[in-house]
């Protein structure tokens, strides 16, 4: 990463196409294109890019989470990580959580949040996209009542410091288990 840096400046999506390229292939292959594994990537009937990845939704959580963990050690090395804001909110059952528990989002059939939801069904995946939506949604609110801008105070500070421990707070108040609102069926690598 140090050698990929443009006068000692690094933009963070070059940390989590590094974390692709190399850790890509520790994950279980399920959607594949053109040959390659994509990791935490899903299908869903909505979305529509007009080329070969039509119908694919990207999340890469766990991904981007070892890359927004790398940002602060890359910094101690004197690197200055550039353009943040090009990682998305993490799709993950305690900032997804938070949604559904403050009734932000709710389940045509609430059945449903009790039923086996295995990881590629268009429930879980819906969920995990609006997710990703409604944080970069909450994320200038929070910024514009802490008078901050998006620079002092980056998407990962609104995740670590509020949605994440909010949704983890709420969950274990609602569920003796602290688990999710909305059973997922997971290997543990995307919950």
């Amino acid at each position: 990463l140090a050698a990929a840096a443009e006068d000692g400046r690094l933009p963070a999506t070059a940390i989590l196409a590094a974390v692709l390229a190399y850790l890509g292939p520790i994950w279980p292959s399920r959607v594949t294109l053109g040959g390659i594994a994509l990791g935490d990537c899903w299908h869903h009937p909505l979305i529509r890019a007009g080329d070969a990845s039509d119908g694919l939704i990207p999340f890469h959580k766990l991904s981007q989470w070892l890359s927004y963990s790398l940002i602060e050690p890359l910094e101690s090395a004197g690197l200055t990580v550039t353009h943040v804001g090009g990682l998305t909110g993490l799709p993950e059952y305690r900032n997804g959580g938070l949604f559904v528990d403050m009734g932000v989002l709710a389940l045509r059939d609430p059945a449903m949040a009790g039923a086996d939801n295995t990881v590629d069904s268009a429930l879980v995946v819906e969920w995990r996209g609006l997710t990703v939506a409604l944080l970069d949604a909450i994320a200038p609110l929070v910024r514009e009542r802490l008078n901050l801008s998006a620079e002092d105070f980056p998407l990962a500070r609104v995740l670590e410091g509020g949605t994440w421990a909010a949704g983890r707070r709420l969950a274990r108040e609602k569920r003796s288990d602290g688990g999710p609102p909305i059973r997922v069926v997971s290997d543990g690598t995307v919950f």
